[in-house]
């Protein structure tokens, strides 16, 4: 049998493992999986799915509470709807809001909208749920400018969910590249390159962070900030990876496959890729899965102190500082929902991870087969 239906058959054997551990015993894996799959697929059509533009303000709503859906209207049932809501002061000069019930403003489903281009390709004004103006709709309540909670955090996804991939995408080809090469190679080059893993990594992560973004210069774009955020990331995450890939190629050079490539004049390179790095995967998958949170948490840190996105572009970072407040989340706890979604997504991360963790490994799978 030849080096690829080797490779070949291992992959497939991981699968089939995978798949039945995975969905038929860990049912909280699956629902972190529908958990994810809504996300993503909340962030990537983010201008059709929220009622608003995350730009979009509207100060007289300030601090609006979240809209209450109503289905009955001068005691007869009617199409759910909600109320246009007005500011109001108590005695203590302190603001709430009093629907004006005179008229209901029907939800309407792929209802016309503020116009949009989805992705920047298609031109567009249907919205997934919205209502007919003046009316506003705040499915999670508004901000200090009015701006709709629910559409800022489904725009600011696109940031915070993708910094995760995209980092983590960067990291691993070089913790993978520096790691295969450093165990196949041995000597200097694994002295040399193990002193730089080790270097990277006795400096506490959040201060190295910070230390980078410093060098970022103020004028950047948010776009700009966005690329440099992933490398920043990317380059504190990748030193522990690779020590680890460097251990598991200590032993993979040694194997027969491995031998007989060199003595066909196989380059090292080649061999490094194609016969190395992919007996790691049962470790590599695992351990992107469960680095994807750190990126997620990195970036809402950088935001939350001002250091990453800036205000108007949404992150859930920068949209949690305004939560910084005790006052203000007493007034408008609506505020903490970025920390939600946070939380909900680390937490789903996690859970795959941990389950791939199992499942990837051979001796707690062998053992709970039996």
């Amino acid at each position: 049998m030849n080096q690829a239906s080797a490779n070949s058959d291992c992959v497939a054997a991981v699968t089939s493992r995978a798949s039945e551990l995975f969905f038929l015993r860990r049912p909280g894996v699956l629902a972190s999986l529908w958990a994810l799959g809504f996300l993503y697929a909340a962030a990537l059509l983010a201008e059709f799915v929220a009622p608003y533009s995350f730009v979009t303000e509207a100060r007289a709503y300030s601090y609006a509470p979240p809209s209450k859906i109503h289905v009955v209207h001068e005691g007869r049932l009617h199409r759910p709807f909600v109320y246009d809501v007005q500011a109001a002061f108590d005695a203590n000069h302190r603001r709430y809001y009093v629907e004006d019930r005179t008229r209901p403003f029907a939800l309407e489903i792929f209802g016309r909208g503020e116009p949009y281009r989805l992705l920047g390709l298609f031109s567009g004004d249907r919205h997934l749920l919205t209502v007919r103006e003046p009316a506003r709709l705040f499915l999670l309540g508004a901000d200090a400018r009015g701006r709709d909670i629910f559409s800022r955090l489904v725009h600011g996804g696109r940031i915070s969910l993708t910094i995760g991939l995209a980092g983590v995408a960067l990291s691993f080809f070089i913790g993978l590249l520096v790691g295969g090469a450093a165990g196949y190679f041995g000597g200097w080059i694994d002295s040399a390159l193990m002193r730089l893993c080790e270097m990277v990594m006795m400096v506490p992560g959040f201060y190295l962070l910070l230390a980078l973004r410093a060098a970022v210069p103020d004028n950047f774009t948010s776009v700009q900030v966005y690329g440099a955020i992933v490398i920043i990331l990317s380059f504190i995450s990748w030193a522990g990876l690779a020590r680890v890939i460097r251990g598991m190629s200590l032993s993979l050079r040694e194997r027969d496959y491995v031998l007989a490539a060199r003595s066909m004049g196989v380059s090292d390179l080649r061999i490094i890729v194609t016969h190395i790095l992919p007996h790691t995967l049962s470790y590599s998958l695992a351990a992107v899965m469960l680095s994807i949170p750190g990126y997620i948490l990195g970036e809402s840190a950088l935001s939350l102190i001002g250091l990453g996105i800036q205000d108007p572009y949404a992150s859930w970072g920068n949209m949690l500082s305004e939560a910084m407040s005790l006052v203000k989340v007493t007034f408008a706890p609506w505020l903490l929902w970025p920390a939600v979604f946070i939380c909900v997504t680390v937490a789903c991360f996690n859970i795959i991870g941990d389950a791939l963790r199992d499942v990837l490994d051979p001796d707690k799978a062998a053992g709970e087969r039996s």
